[in-house]
């Protein structure tokens, strides 16, 4: 894995500027770094070694050096690529991956892209008549940003090189302030960065004579054969995850893998037997904990577990280096987890497999199974009833069934933006400072469901998610945390092939009452023990809502809420009135005090210049 940089045009000490760009992301590539510049171009690279570790840097040219390269990521079918192209004429002198971009992109352009299989952001630079091409992958596993300073274009993996930018003028983004406040994360391609932008998953750019051109080349759509049987969609889950893991594992280094109690990175550690598996827990008992249920099934398949306990204490000091490396608050404490599991693993291999993905494409949060559940109570109660049975349970204390009752009122277009819902247009103008910015966050979900207008509702909540919290949350902290510690992470079930075949399941083979996932767990099962396989999800749990309601931490967040920056954004009545709720038990406010918290963190360290350990 690696991280890359760079920016069009002359400037007064150039090379000083791409040397300080590339060396702020020096976690992403610790091993070696790369440079090319010319009179139109300075790019920057940053090298973790995973293939071919002599020859392999960057970057990379074509035969007459007409195009330079510069890539993060990898690709896994680079191999058959590579002999295509060697059989068409071209010549190669590395071994690694990588250059069969260069040799690719030569022979055909922008249908490179859909020719791969893989995880990548990468620049090609056009020596000849200037031109600069960016494509970032299909679901957005490795990230790319980019700017315009005055005549200058710039890019980088992590926004943090932008930074770095000379005349780059920092400026706070009000628009990603109100979206983040709904969502829990930057909503892309908006960043929290005024000019900033966010690449888009399955786009490329073009950057020509001053002008920037981004195209769509590949979209998740699923399409459901409804003649599949059950078996035979077992069957094609079980041979097409294998044969993804297997591509996934190829590498010059050790591979080891993320395991928790749940079936996704289950089923991918059953590929590891006699390797290395890594889990994280609290001491708050078995809910905050999987390291024993990991345990137990590592004993079983034959793989060396390793394992860490987090202490209170760890976490909370560990928050400000967390949102440092995330570049953006992002308000799922997971991420945090996340970092401690990428940090133990980091001390035994470079790279990681995970079973981040899965949710997404099989239909595995518990959240799908609401059109379900909500069907006879719609259609029994008309709308207007559902809403005053709605207005009337928010009045009331945090009771079993009043959260069916309130979720069960909309259609799901007004209901579903996503697996974090923190705050709606009202909530926001009362907490914030100016009730101007607040929005409608299911206008932003439009364009979405707009494309999708003919699926069913699990469907429709599936490409939502593929398309806004899995870019925005589950794939930015897979990359930033694990890249925060130099670590590899690779998602064998966000694959191309194995896309293909979870967009043919009918709905019924994902979500219905015996579980979510279904068809995925059925065919997890020829590999793990049942209570594994048919475990419901859990997702990374982290005590929040305990620390929360602990006077230490009570006391932490509460004076960040006092401080001079929150006055800045927020009412601080209000915000401390959702606190003392939560602190006393009234409401379980812990999501949106953790999502207001998170924000003025973030902001004292990139706004305020908050001084952190790195």
């Amino acid at each position: 894995m690696c991280g890359i940089c760079g920016f069009t045009g002359e400037i007064i000490d150039r090379d000083d500027t791409i040397k300080k760009m590339t060396e702020v992301i020096t976690h992403r590539g610790p091993d070696s770094d790369g440079f090319f510049a010319d009179n139109s171009i300075s790019m920057g690279f940053r090298r973790l070694s995973i293939i071919d570790l002599d020859a392999g840097h960057q970057p990379i040219y074509n035969e007459d050096k007409s195009l330079v390269l510069t890539f993060n990521g990898e690709i896994y079918n680079y191999k058959e690529i590579r002999k295509e192209l060697i059989e068409k004429g071209h010549r190669f002198y590395t071994e690694t991956d990588s250059e069969v971009l260069i040799h690719g992109f030569e022979e055909w352009q922008e249908q490179l892209l859909n020719r791969l299989r893989g995880m990548f952001g990468f620049a090609i630079y056009n020596v000849k008549d200037g031109s600069l091409f960016i494509a970032r992958d299909f679901f957005g596993i490795k990230p790319m940003h980019y700017t315009q300073v005055g005549e200058h274009f710039v890019y980088g993996s992590e926004i943090k090189s932008l930074l770095q930018f000379p005349d780059f003028q920092k400026k706070f983004n009000y628009k990603t302030l109100d979206n983040y406040l709904s969502f829990q994360y930057a909503v892309p391609p908006e960043t929290f960065f005024e000019g900033v932008y966010c690449l888009l998953p399955g786009h490329y750019l073009w950057y020509k004579d001053g002008k920037v051109t981004t195209t769509r080349y590949w979209e998740a759509r699923f399409n459901p054969d409804e003649a599949l049987t059950e078996e035979q969609a077992i069957d094609n889950i079980e041979k097409v995850f294998e044969d993804s893991v297997n591509a996934h594992k190829i590498s010059d280094v050790e591979v080891g893998c993320f395991l928790s109690s749940g079936v996704d990175s289950s089923y991918v550690s059953t590929y590891f037997a006699d390797q290395k598996t890594f889990t994280v827990g609290f001491d708050f008992g078995e809910k905050y904990n999987e390291i024993s249920w990991a345990q137990r099934l590592s004993s079983k398949i034959g793989v060396d577990h390793h394992y860490k306990l987090i202490k209170s204490e760890e976490f909370w000091s560990s928050i400000e280096k967390v949102q440092y490396h995330m570049d953006q608050p992002l308000a799922d404490p997971s991420c945090i987890a996340l970092y401690f599991v990428s940090k133990l693993a980091s001390e035994h291999v470079k790279v990681v497999l995970s079973g981040e993905g899965a949710d997404e494409l099989f239909g595995g949060y518990t959240v799908y199974n609401d059109p379900r559940v909500f069907k006879v109570y719609q259609k029994i109660v008309p709308y207007g009833m559902r809403r005053g049975i709605c207005r009337l349970m928010k009045k009331l204390p945090d009771i079993k069934g009043r959260d069916y009752l309130i979720r069960a009122t909309h259609p799901l277009e007004d209901r579903f933006i996503g697996n974090a819902f923190m705050y709606d247009k009202e909530d926001k103008k009362r907490i914030l400072k100016d009730p101007s910015i607040a929005t409608r966050p299911q206008d932003l979900c439009k364009q979405y469901y707009k494309r999708v207008s003919d699926y069913d509702d699990e469907t429709k909540m599936q490409y939502l998610d593929i398309n806004m919290w899995m870019v925005g949350d589950i794939l930015l902290k897979a990359d930033r945390m694990s890249m925060a510690n130099s670590l590899e992470l690779r998602v064998p079930f966000l694959d191309k092939e194995v896309f293909k075949v979870a967009s043919t399941l009918p709905t019924r083979l994902r979500v219905n009452k015996q579980n979510t996932k279904y068809a995925m767990r059925k065919a997890a099962l020829r590999h793990l023990p049942e209570e594994t396989a048919e475990k419901k999800k859990l997702g990374f749990p982290v005590p929040t809502r305990v620390w929360l309601r602990d006077q230490r931490y009570y006391n932490v967040v509460k004076e960040m809420f006092h401080s001079e920056t929150a006055k800045k954004f927020f009412n601080i009545d209000v915000i401390m009135e959702f606190l003392d709720e939560h602190f006393s038990g009234k409401e379980d406010n812990s999501r949106k005090v953790w999502t207001i918290y998170i924000f003025l963190v973030w902001y004292n360290i990139y706004f305020n210049d908050a001084e952190i350990n790195k």
